[in-house]
């Protein structure tokens, strides 16, 4: 029997209540956690795992779609503890992960640090050194776009690039469900591209957005808006065209 549990977990950052979705994935053999939130994030995985019904040590393997602080944040964390947990990314996404190439979120932070008012440079300097203080980690499996891996009914990866070049979603056809990462965000009900004016590459984005039409999905999970409901088709489109000129 195949499962696929929905990790929402309630927190504040910024004084600004927030939810996260990560996902659970489990067959008879193997517990996949896709995704893991912000740095010290490990107890409220255990409670949120727990919350299924299982234990956070019974994780095997962690699908990381892109290197995010609050997607990676406690994953080297996860690693000493639990040191037989598989990590897995995109290849393009595997050097920043592992802290061999400088974060690109970074980067963007770094490069738009001398034209912010003066007012704005504290916080965002914080937010650098937030970004400097992620813990790389080396990851100990390397996907490609429509590879399948054979765990949980099969997965297929997704290459989504846009947010992140090497961001991946999961496509599981067993049972029609795409777990998007940050390929698409629901705000208000609605779909959208996650953070456009931080999104590296838009135009990239939304050709990733109209990629994912050539899936067939019933069950649209997101890591910011949880469970799309609605029609998932219609609304990718709906997105498409709204972001096409």
């Amino acid at each position: 029997m195949n499962h696929c549990h929905l990790l929402d977990i309630e927190f504040e950052y910024g004084g600004h209540k927030q939810t996260i979705t990560p996902v659970l994935l489990q067959d008879e053999k193997d517990v996949i956690l896709v995704d893991c939130g912000y740095p010290d994030f490990v107890p409220l995985l255990e409670q949120a795992v727990f919350r299924c019904g299982l234990r956070l040590d019974s994780v095997t393997k962690l699908i990381v779609t892109h290197h995010d602080m609050d997607h990676m944040g406690p994953l080297a964390a996860l690693k000493r503890a639990l040191p037989r947990i598989e990590i897995i990314a995109h290849e393009v996404e595997a050097p920043y992960i592992a802290g061999k190439k400088k974060s690109l979120r970074l980067e963007q932070a770094e490069s738009t640090l001398d034209v912010l008012p003066e007012e704005a440079k504290p916080q965002a300097e914080q937010f650098i050194r937030f970004l400097q203080s992620i813990e790389p980690i080396v990851v100990d499996r390397t996907v490609a776009d429509r590879e399948r891996l054979p765990w949980c009914g099969g997965i297929e990866i997704v290459h989504t690039p846009g947010h992140m070049p090497g961001h991946i979603s999961l496509y599981l056809p067993e049972s029609r469900t795409l777990i998007a990462g940050d390929a698409v965000v629901i705000e208000q009900g609605k779909l959208d591209i996650a953070n456009p004016q931080f999104t590296l590459d838009l135009e990239e984005a939304v050709r990733s957005v109209r990629r994912l039409l050539d899936y067939d999905v019933e069950r649209l999970i997101c890591y910011h808006g949880g469970c799309f409901h609605g029609d998932v088709k219609q609304a990718l489109r709906q997105l498409v065209y709204e972001y096409t000129p």
